[in-house]
């Protein structure tokens, strides 16, 4: 057994701090641009007349810092080279998600819209393991780049955590499918190419398989934004959609026609263990930044970090981290060594603990920085509004825990996440 992190990961994330140093920094320090970080972030950063969506200036300053990294070569980390990435692993982006959001708020991470210089694309992948030859074609390279997107359409208004009881329903009609129903929760909508909507093909509801995935561009007749969701962290780019009647192709099919609950349970595999990766991170940043606080504030003449009441629930919290940071690790490497649904249930172990911790320690660092703390000039309730959502996102940690019960109990077959192999 070998606990030390390989010398070229280490190497890495010396090279990355470099770069943000060198580039990003300067940018996020220009023309005002710390509006977006400092007390002013959420109304900076929010078109309140325009539905709440993100300001244009706003994104325009993410694919700025997006194009800087893709030129540096940090953007595409966790994609094959021949992509121009680095054939990045699994155990990579756990580190290099970890380490960015220990940084704490900025431009190069801003994990309230998934934004990072090392770009965490699930989409990318998914795009490598289950697009057609056509489909690769058009989006590869865009998405490589980050100037392309599709959306993820899977959760409904009626139907979240029981995905496969959705109403949403495609009917094969020659070499077309007609789609008919509403999802919701549609994050990125405002600006992807397309959504990818999953919809009852065959089968009964519950059923694993008659599940399909479909990649529908958002100009298609029929599409519909209803609304954008106003949320908890603002801005908001959620929408809920509807399908009316909606034609598309048979080319539009993403991966195989009954089998689009696999690529659901990859996307969510691959995300929550970066997912896990980010709270880990920003957990430890507000653990960081409260012992460094306790250290300097002196009521009554005497530092906060000599007492007791400040220091042990701040061990507690550390203490956790550093039990979950090894736990994240070993899961990563596993699932680069033995593939993406081996080790589903300490997925979902770390997801669930790893959101639930960030809260914790947000909270934590809010009551020792006091009344400065609750206000939006420190980060700390940015970082608990942010990541609260994470405990709801991606399965809610419930769901997480009754996966891991699954395992546990036997009720469910380790060797075969639902969906994910033959019936």
């Amino acid at each position: 057994m070998d606990f030390e992190l390989p010398e070229e990961l280490r190497s890495y994330l010396r090279e990355l701090d470099e770069f943000i140093e060198d580039q990003i920094v300067p940018l996020e320090q220009a023309d005002d641009n710390m509006r977006f970080f400092d007390h002013r972030r959420e109304d900076a950063r929010t078109d309140w007349h325009r539905g709440g969506l993100p300001s244009a200036e706003w994104e325009a300053l993410l694919a700025e810092a997006r194009r800087r990294a893709d030129a540096a070569g940090h953007f595409r980390y966790p994609f094959p080279a021949r992509y121009g990435g680095r054939d990045g692993t699994d155990l990579g982006m756990a580190v290099i998600r970890e380490h960015l959001a220990r940084r704490g708020l900025g431009l190069h991470c801003d994990l309230q819209n998934e934004h990072a210089i090392v770009g965490n694309n699930v989409g990318l992948l998914l795009m490598l393991e289950y697009g057609s030859p056509a489909q690769q074609a058009e989006w590869v390279d865009e998405l490589a780049a980050g100037t392309k997107m599709f959306a993820f359409g899977i959760t409904e208004p009626e139907h979240g955590s029981d995905a496969t009881h959705m109403e949403t329903v495609a009917v094969r009609r020659g070499d077309t499918w007609v789609i008919n129903g509403e999802k919701t929760w549609n994050t990125g909508i405002h600006t992807a190419a397309a959504d990818l909507i999953f919809a009852r093909t065959s089968g009964e509801p519950g059923d694993s398989a008659g599940i399909t995935a479909f990649l529908v561009p958002a100009t298609t007749p029929g599409f519909r934004i209803e609304e954008y969701l106003w949320t908890f962290n603002m801005p908001t780019d959620h929408a809920r959609v509807t399908l009316t009647d909606v034609e598309v192709p048979d080319s539009a099919v993403f991966g195989e026609v009954g089998r689009g609950l696999a690529v659901v349970q990859h996307f969510f595999n691959e995300n929550r263990i970066r997912q896990a990766a980010s709270s880990l991170g920003a957990a430890q940043y507000c653990i960081d930044e409260s012992v460094e606080y306790a250290k300097r504030r002196k009521p009554f003449g005497v530092p906060l970090a000599r007492n007791q009441a400040v220091q042990f629930p701040l061990v507690e919290l550390h203490t956790q981290c550093e039990m979950l940071r090894a736990l994240i690790y070993k899961t990563a490497w596993s699932m680069d060594r033995y593939g993406t649904f081996a080790v589903s249930e300490q997925v979902s172990m770390c997801n669930y603990w790893a959101n639930r911790l960030c809260c914790e320690a947000a909270d934590r660092a809010m009551q020792i920085h006091g009344g400065m703390g609750y206000s939006r000039h420190t980060p700390f309730e940015h970082i608990y509004r942010h990541h609260r959502r994470y405990r709801i996102t991606e399965g809610a940690e419930e769901i997480q825990m009754r996966r891991v019960a699954g395992y546990l109990f036997g009720f469910m077959d380790r060797a075969r996440p639902k969906g994910v192999g033959r019936d």
